[in-house]
């Protein structure tokens, strides 16, 4: 006689993974379709930082931005863009050119400084640098 089991009283022991494998496949897919669109971009060897202390000659000039806005000549005011234009010829005439280092506040606006880097472009001022505080040690 062969013993038929009945449904009702059976457990069940093994676990449908169908649906996980499903998920998985899904998910793999949605990977493999997302990470070369956001990684796309054209390979470039990018600078390496340095940070090298420049020794100030007399003859650079020194070039401040306010938080305002205004533009300081060493230590003058200039009183518009033109005035700034016309020292700058004046200076990008000699040989050796001197270097322009541009500090602007934190806090000013970049229109501000592009309007400085415009000014010394106009002028054929070629040696233009930044002034910045180092960042903190540690």
């Amino acid at each position: 006689m062969i013993k038929i089991p009945s449904d009702d009283n059976e457990i069940m022991s093994a676990i449908n993974t169908t649906p996980l494998v499903d998920v998985m496949l899904v998910l793999l897919i949605i990977f493999l379709m997302t990470i070369p669109v956001a990684v796309q971009t054209h390979s470039v060897v990018l600078p390496k930082e340095q940070n090298q202390p420049r020794v100030t000659k007399p003859e650079d000039i020194n070039i401040s931005v306010s938080q305002l806005g205004k533009v300081y000549w060493n230590d003058n005011l200039m009183k518009n863009d033109r005035e700034l234009i016309d020292r700058l010829k004046a200076v990008s005439q000699q040989s050796p050119q001197p270097e322009v280092h541009i500090r602007g506040d934190q806090d000013v606006e970049y229109e501000s400084i592009a309007k400085v880097l415009l000014d010394c472009q106009r002028a054929g001022i070629t040696k233009v640098g930044f002034l910045t505080e180092p960042p903190p040690k540690g």
